[in-house]
Parts: structure tokens; C-alpha cells; sequence
């Protein structure tokens, strides 16, 4: 019998490189919070979420248990065409910077947040599969 370490860690491995990629591009905007012309950027999780589900074969639909729910017909990267868009800022700046940097900072510690408990899953996940190892 064969482990498949890809519906084993799958799910998890692929939350932290979204959680790494986004703590990338969040730190961009943090560090570039003083340079005029700089535009903020962030992922699309949506775009993502439907890349994943692509990749890994499983279909991924909404499902309605009543005729009178909203029919979803279309996602953020449908309508923008990527997963990396700009942010939309609060308030104009003067050199026209999109980063405001509270909002930016306040992302990144949400986003850390989100990599531990992704990390924590997957640790978890290895725990399961050592434990099943040695019978326990």
C-alpha cells in the first residue's frame, strides 16, 4: 500500500506557499511605502483558489440547497484575468502612492496569522502520517 504524500500534504503545503507568496508581495508594498509612483499589490485569492483546483483535478462549484440561491458566474480572476492586481487606495496621495501602510502592515499580520495556522495544519498532517507509521 502506497502513501500519497500529495492527498496528505497537499492542501496545506499549497496554504503556506500561498500564505509565503503573499507575505512577498505584502512586504513589497511595506518597503515601497515612501516611493512616489509605487503602486500596491496584492494576490488574488480567488484566482488562486481556482488555479489549485484546476491543478488538482477536483472540480471545485458552489453548491445551492435552494433554488432561490445566487448562481455564482464568475470569480475576480474571470473578470481581471490574473492573480497579482493593484490595490485601490483609501485616499489619494500627493505622489501617488497607493500604499497606505497601516492597511498594508495590518494585512501582513493577518497574513502571519494564516501561516501559522497553515503551518500548524501541515505539522499536524506529518504527525498523522508518522503516527500511522509506526502503528499507534
Amino acid at each position: 500500500m502506497s502513501i500519497s504524500f500529495e492527498k496528505a500534504f497537499g492542501p496545506a503545503e499549497r496554504a503556506l506557499t500561498y500564505r509565503m507568496q503573499r507575505s512577498e508581495v505584502l512586504s513589497n508594498n511595506i518597503a515601497n511605502a515612501d516611493t512616489p509612483n509605487f503602486k500596491a499589490r496584492d494576490l488574488d485569492f480567488s484566482a488562486v483558489l481556482a488555479s489549485q483546483t484546476k491543478s488538482s483535478g477536483t472540480p471545485f462549484s458552489l453548491k445551492t440547497t435552494n433554488a432561490k440561491h445566487i448562481a455564482a458566474e464568475g470569480s475576480a480572476s474571470d473578470v481581471y484575468g490574473g492573480e497579482l492586481l493593484y490595490s485601490t487606495p483609501t485616499q489619494p496621495s500627493i505622489d501617488q502612492n497607493t500604499v497606505d501602510q497601516q492597511v498594508e502592515v495590518a494585512k501582513y499580520t493577518e497574513n502571519g496569522i494564516h501561516f501559522d495556522a497553515a503551518f500548524t495544519r501541515l505539522n499536524g498532517a506529518f504527525k498523522g502520517l508518522l503516527s500511522a507509521l509506526r502503528g499507534e
